[in-house]
């Protein structure tokens, strides 16, 4: 169930698009923008983004139906942090840092279910809260105090079917104000309630170069042209939360679920129009993740996309998490959904990736002094933007930065709901 001020919201945003689709018009930034060419070739800028960015600000970790059970755990490694999410008794997420505070020996891998963890060096025990239960030998070890040596707690939050961390255990900087209130829109998904059904990682290119292709529909018909097909549409208008983005074809049309009839929305009271024209587009989460739904199968589903910078300048990985709304209830159904599923390994990874990594080799001769972003490529320009900010911005600042954001997209949500009202 959308809630109402969300549904008004969103109303308004396809209105946009809609009025947008009727003229035959686009929302344009003011001027083409330049980025230089070593925000994305520069080593040492390269490492000060995952110091400065992917270091500092919240990142979603995991779905939250990859952890569907107290006691399920995942352990991953982010930009050299080594992690360890917990669902708790309680239902809550929890993140920690995947290190014995004995000696830092990782106390887990992969994906699982446990009532404790116990480090594979030396013995010592810990509870799926992070408190240290025992210590191996306690005797011969020595008097220690276990309340100071639990493991290290990152700031957590769950929000909108995902499970977002902060991998400094310092910081201060709060996760629902950098979420900038984009996480309510994205509850209107539901995803809370849907079911993990694939997942895959795919090695990609410099992450900026894999991530603008996520905030970009002018390639689709030409890069995808035997995919998608060289009539798909090109264009998008750009709808911001702070950092975080929606983009969406301004149309009048809209696909029915299920076939291939257009409803025309012009026609159509708003009070009719369907959820799901309500949530077309793409939806990106500053400053690595990316969603977009299908529906492969009869079955809806959301293609997640969770993109983090590899080990060299050059080099990035994503894990493609496919949710789907239910249960595929049919062999058809969950044939359709693995097909749809593949369908997209191919369109990323062979041609988004293929292309990026292409981009990237040439872009490392130094041929070019800057690439652009022309005035249609509005979210390529916003992201670069606040890219910017954060990498010339003290933890002190990060505060401030997001709240301010966060006011104005308050501000604008209260415009639209006393205009509806």
């Amino acid at each position: 169930m959308i809630a109402a001020d969300v549904r008004a919201e969103l109303r308004a945003m396809l209105r946009s698009l809609v009025d947008h689709g009727v003229k035959g018009t686009l929302d344009l930034a003011p001027s083409v923008v330049e980025v230089p060419t070593p925000a994305y070739t520069d080593p040492e800028r390269f490492a000060r983004e995952k110091k400065q960015i992917f270091r500092r600000l919240p990142l979603m970790l995991a779905p939250s139906c990859e952890l569907p059970h107290p006691g399920c755990y995942k352990a991953m490694e982010v930009v050299g942090v080594p992690v360890l999410l917990v669902r708790q008794p309680d239902g809550t997420a929890a993140a920690f840092l995947n290190m014995c505070t004995h000696r830092g020996n990782p106390l887990a891998r992969g994906r699982g279910r446990a009532r404790r963890f116990t480090c594979g060096y030396h013995g010592w025990t810990f509870g799926t809260d992070g408190r240290l239960l025992a210590v191996a030998a306690a005797a011969d070890f020595g008097t220690v105090d276990r309340a100071a040596l639990c493991l290290k707690r990152l700031p957590c939050l769950e929000r909108a079917g995902f499970v977002f961390a902060i991998l400094d255990p310092q910081s201060s900087l709060s996760i629902d104000e950098a979420l900038c209130g984009y996480d309510r829109l994205l509850e209107a998904f539901g995803f809370q309630d849907w079911v993990l059904f694939d997942q895959r990682e795919l090695p990609g290119p410099n992450w900026k170069t894999a991530y603008d292709g996520y905030l970009d529909f002018y390639h689709l018909p030409v890069l995808h042209a035997n995919t998608f097909g060289a009539d798909f549409f090109n264009r998008a208008n750009y709808f911001a939360w702070g950092p975080h983005q929606r983009l969406a074809n301004p149309s009048r049309f809209t696909q029915k679920v299920g076939s291939d009839e257009r409803i025309d929305l012009a026609a159509l009271d708003e009070a009719d129009w369907p959820d799901d024209a309500l949530l077309q587009g793409v939806w990106t989460i500053f400053p690595h993740v990316s969603i977009a739904t299908f529906y492969g199968g009869g079955v809806r589903g959301a293609l997640v996309s969770q993109l983090f910078p590899g080990r060299e300048v050059g080099e990035s990985v994503t894990t493609q998490y496919y949710l789907v709304e239910r249960e595929p209830a049919t062999e058809a159904e969950r044939k359709g959904a693995h097909d749809q599923f593949e369908f997209l390994k191919l369109v990323v990874a062979d041609e988004d990736y293929a292309t990026g990594r292409r981009q990237h080799e040439a872009l490392m001769s130094g041929g070019l002094t800057h690439v652009l972003f022309g005035r249609n490529e509005g979210g390529g320009q916003r992201f670069h933007a606040w890219v910017e900010r954060i990498l010339n911005a003290s933890d002190a600042e990060l505060g401030p930065l997001f709240r301010a954001a966060r006011a104005e997209v308050e501000e604008r949500r209260a415009r639209l709901l006393a205009e509806a009202a």
